[in-house]
């Protein structure tokens, strides 16, 4: 099954912020209120995020869901 590129970008997005943060997967699923596996999979493209956890994820992040979305160079 091929990946999606857009979900591998978002994934990354996560995976660089919650690294830049200095913040495990477990730590990021806990704030987040989300399966350790769902943070994994959603880094590494396996899954299409649902509305739902990107709205956990930018809170646990403390910033807006158009921030994670916005994939501006």
């Amino acid at each position: 099954m091929k990946k999606d590129i857009r979900l591998l970008e978002l994934g990354n997005k996560i995976r660089l912020e919650r690294i830049k943060r200095d913040m495990s997967q477990e730590k990021l699923a806990e704030l987040a209120n989300v399966s350790i596996r769902t943070i994994s999979d959603i880094e590494r493209g396996f899954t299409d995020i649902r509305y739902t956890n990107l709205l956990q994820i930018s809170g646990a992040f403390n910033i807006t869901i158009f921030s994670m979305l916005d994939f501006k160079l």
